[in-house]
């Protein structure tokens, strides 16, 4: 079973994070969204406190979530960005009855060419030996190019302490190239779902619309200005917004 926080009251729902991600990226959107909502935020497997396993397909994420909402009780409203939104379009391709609505942020149902691979190379040359405090870290993949951005996000899945990274790399980068791609599916979500996108961002495109639309006869699709493929954080406050119009427009239909 995944590690997950959960708190708040009302309708429950599910957001789980991308690549390298995990629930404690989410912790101010969650904390905000708790007023009005029951937030239930995942590490995904091989991420966080999660488990470590010898895959990390999008059948089994999939399977995962489906775990984690069976538990708390279906069905549930979910929110999936990158890797994450992957994992969640997945699940409602084969477990629809699980999922009341659908929020994909910033990814589309196709493969990639976007390879993270470079950024588990950076991590796994980090000599921890030599790390007593993040900044240590921090420099080292500064020395290997790592942007500061990306750097920041990265250091929040390392245990100082225990002089490791909560990241299975291994796994994460045998498994890179089921991760940027996505499976074949002929089935159809018939639920409310929405793409919302950075609108800097290059992940969804206006050719992918066919093939979302192919999947997901329901879907709209909307944009945050400003922002990129990381515009949770790039733009909270639009994002969350945009989360809350979306999800108070579903629970009133």
């Amino acid at each position: 079973m995944l590690e997950y926080t959960d708190i708040g009251s009302g309708p429950a729902l599910l957001i789980v994070h991308g690549l390298y991600g995990s629930a404690r990226n989410w912790g101010v959107i969650s904390k905000r969204l708790s007023d009005t909502r029951r937030i239930i935020t995942v590490d995904m497997r091989n991420h966080g406190d999660s488990p470590h396993f010898s895959t990390n397909s999008y059948p089994d994420m999939a399977q995962d979530l489906a775990d984690v909402i069976t538990r708390i009780g279906a069905p549930m409203d979910v929110l999936g960005h990158s890797m994450g939104g992957k994992a969640s379009m997945t699940l409602a391709l084969t477990q629809p009855a699980l999922i009341n609505s659908l929020i994909v942020a910033d990814i589309a149902p196709v493969p990639y060419t976007h390879t993270q691979v470079h950024n588990i190379h950076a991590m796994k040359a980090v000599d921890l030996s030599q790390v007593t405090r993040r900044s240590d870290a921090a420099a080292q993949l500064d020395s290997a190019g790592v942007d500061p951005d990306i750097q920041a996000f990265l250091l929040q899945s390392l245990d100082v302490t225990g002089k490791r990274w909560k990241l299975n790399l291994d796994v994460l980068e045998a498994e890179m190239p089921k991760i940027i791609s996505f499976p074949h599916f002929e089935t159809q979500f018939d639920g409310p779902t929405l793409f919302l996108s950075g609108a800097t961002s290059d992940y969804v495109r206006s050719k992918d619309r066919d093939t979302i639309k192919a999947r997901f006869p329901n879907a709209r699709f909307a944009k945050i200005p400003d922002a990129g493929h990381w515009l949770h954080a790039q733009r909270p406050r639009a994002f969350e917004a945009a989360v809350r119009t979306y999800l108070d427009a579903v629970a009133a239909l």
